[in-house]
């Protein structure tokens, strides 16, 4: 059911409208308020899909009421009700975040296609925030450590801001998840977040598969193909084993920070890109360097925040929480009950010699729920996560 809020000071105009949404949709909750005051009040207490509001009115004009409403609620579209002579603040509230605006008297045709559109604006709003807090969710970081904290902290601070990030430490650690967080919690989440697994890719095709390429190239390049820079335009890529990347690659990567611009292979054309890189290696990149396989002004390009995630064996206090993360998130991807771990299974568990990270320890706990007892047991641990 949608709800609808019509704010508007005639009560002739109130009656037309609320008459034509209800015999429209008998699904539309259609409700109204006499001012913007009382409007105001209502949202206040109330969801609301959509509102119609008059632009002039006593106590609270509609821009006034609109300005309001974007700081209250600002997912829900605001269609504005315009006079003749109100018809350009009726273009200016569009500036201000309205969806729309209708004249007075209103057409009906215009009416009803204004409203459906305005409420399949909100559908949308509400599913991609829904989808976020998903996103959001697989993402998140567990621990309470003094080193995860400070790794927190860091993303905090520094998201918000375009600085480009260095994320090192060993394999299974979670250096990816901070990418992520970065992303979602910096100003381009609404933009694309680009990975590229430098270490996947073959050496002869990283720099076709970062920059692009354009028609014959080279043998298999039967079309223009735009690459990983370009798409990621307006949000993040994320260079995940940039230790692997090839010294010629390296230097082009070095030439998009400096200038913001990318050529495909096979063409001497510039384009201008808008994004942030973050990157991550499991590499001593200070050795690499030393043993001339990376580029020293690429590191200090790149290293602008340096953030070093710790193996899990250096954060074992994290791991009762990462134990009752997993098996939450193991039993809704496999629609059982979460088992529970008992104590000693914990202990246990924090003794052990995680060399594979996190990831080795999220498929121990998959590995436990599967062949463990009702609930995992001190014994089930010994059986069933030796690494013998």
């Amino acid at each position: 059911m949608a709800k609808i809020l019509v704010i508007e000071d005639e009560a002739s105009i109130r009656r037309v409208l609320i008459k034509i949404l209800s015999e429209e949709n008998s699904s539309y909750y259609v409700d109204e308020a006499e001012d913007g005051l009382a409007g105001i009040e209502k949202l206040k207490e109330e969801d609301f899909d959509l509102i119609l509001c008059d632009i002039k009115m006593p106590k609270m004009d509609g821009i006034e009421v609109l300005e309001a409403i974007k700081k209250i609620k600002p997912e829900i579209p605001v269609v504005m009700i315009s006079g003749h002579g109100d018809l350009d603040t009726a273009v200016n509230t569009m500036k201000l975040g309205a969806f729309d605006y209708i004249s007075k008297p209103p057409d009906l045709n215009r009416l009803l296609n204004t409203v459906r559109n305005a409420l399949d604006r909100k559908e949308l709003v509400v599913e991609n925030t829904r989808l976020k807090k998903k996103v959001s969710k697989n993402y998140e970081m567990i621990g309470n450590s003094t080193e995860i904290t400070r790794i927190k902290e860091i993303i905090e601070k520094v998201a918000p801001t375009d600085a480009r990030v260095l994320i090192m430490g060993p394999n299974g650690t979670g250096k990816e998840l901070v990418a992520h967080w970065i992303h979602q919690k910096s100003q381009r989440s609404n933009g694309p977040m680009v990975e590229v697994n430098c270490a996947a890719i073959p050496s002869e095709l990283i720099e076709s598969e970062l920059f692009g390429h354009v028609k014959g190239a080279f043998t298999s390049a039967v079309k223009d193909r735009a690459g990983k820079f370009e798409a990621a335009n307006g949000g993040t890529i994320f260079l995940d084993e940039i230790g692997d990347m090839s010294l010629s690659a390296q230097a082009k990567v070095l030439r998009a920070l400096q200038e913001n611009k990318v050529s495909r292979v096979g063409s001497d054309k510039d384009i201008k890109v808008d994004v942030r890189v973050i990157a991550a290696t499991n590499k001593d990149l200070k050795k690499e360097i030393e043993e001339k396989k990376f580029r020293e002004d690429l590191f200090h390009r790149l290293a602008v925040i340096l953030i070093q995630v710790p193996p899990l064996n250096e954060r074992r206090e994290d791991i009762p929480l990462l134990v009752e993360f997993f098996a939450q998130k193991i039993a809704e991807e496999q629609g059982t009950n979460k088992k529970e771990f008992t104590q000693n299974a914990i202990s246990l568990l924090k003794e052990y010699d995680w060399t594979g990270n996190i990831r080795e320890l999220r498929n121990v706990v998959e590995r436990l729920i599967i062949l463990g007892g009702n609930k995992v047991t001190e014994e089930d641990v010994k059986l069933f996560a030796s690494k013998a």
